[in-house]
């Protein structure tokens, strides 16, 4: 009986009906279409975007080259070398993220005890070269000081939500 129930439901197009019926209760209900280039949708203020190291008010990069964002990193997209300054303070001569590698899960950001690199809300950025994936120190303190204004602003909110 089954067999013959199938037959017929396949002779008779049922399941094609059933979504034609669907595809028409849906046709002229409203849309909710975002035109993204004029029109942007509400972002979370949890939203982590493009990487950005930042300074100190008088210019001095704040990393330390402590390298806990690179132990921390599980996608291992983190490369720092660093080096002692003439003043006796370790300071980075390299400091790469691959954003190809990154999975933007901001433990970076968590595990910097001076808040050095943090996660902007940036998230129109392409690459059109190879390399163009790599962050290295002077793009990431150049990305730092254009957005510092939008930076310094989100973490004192997020301060008031903790």
């Amino acid at each position: 009986m089954q067999a013959v129930r199938n037959i017929l439901k396949t002779f008779f197009l049922v399941e094609l009906f059933a979504g034609l019926r669907l595809t028409l209760r849906n046709l002229f209900k409203p849309k909710f279409t975002v035109h993204y280039p004029e029109e942007k949708t509400p972002q979370s203020p949890r939203f982590r975007g493009l990487h950005a190291q930042r300074r100190y008010a008088n210019g001095e990069e704040r990393c330390i080259a402590c390298k806990l964002c690179e132990a921390v990193c599980p996608a291992l997209a983190i490369t720092i070398e660093s080096d002692v300054a003439d003043d006796g303070t370790r300071r980075t001569t390299r400091y790469d993220i691959d954003l190809f590698k990154c999975i933007y899960c901001g433990f970076c950001e968590e595990a910097c005890p001076v808040d050095a690199i943090v996660e902007t809300r940036i998230h129109e950025y392409h690459m059109e070269r190879r390399g163009e994936n790599i962050m290295t120190k002077d793009k990431l303190l150049a990305v730092g000081d254009k957005y510092e204004a939008m930076i310094a602003a989100d973490k004192a909110a997020d301060a008031r939500y903790r």
